[in-house]
């Protein structure tokens, strides 16, 4: 078996590359610990948010292109 008998689609891998991808930002950013460089609450709070919709959007672009 060869690597490219592998995916049954072409955009597989890159679906899942890009998912992972963005998962690593959404708990990068969430590991840097937005909330003690902001000024306000209130943005870091929204920065948090985004950062783990981000994560979200990324472990479904995951599942979206492991879907059979």
């Amino acid at each position: 078996m060869s690597v490219t008998d592998r995916f049954d689609d072409r955009l597989e891998p890159v679906g899942i590359g890009l998912g992972v991808l963005l998962v690593l930002v959404g708990l990068a950013t969430v590991a840097g610990t937005p909330w003690t460089t902001k000024g306000s609450i209130g943005a870091a709070a929204l920065q948090v948010v985004g950062a783990l919709a981000t994560a979200a959007v990324g472990a479904g672009l995951v599942r979206l292109a492991r879907y059979e």
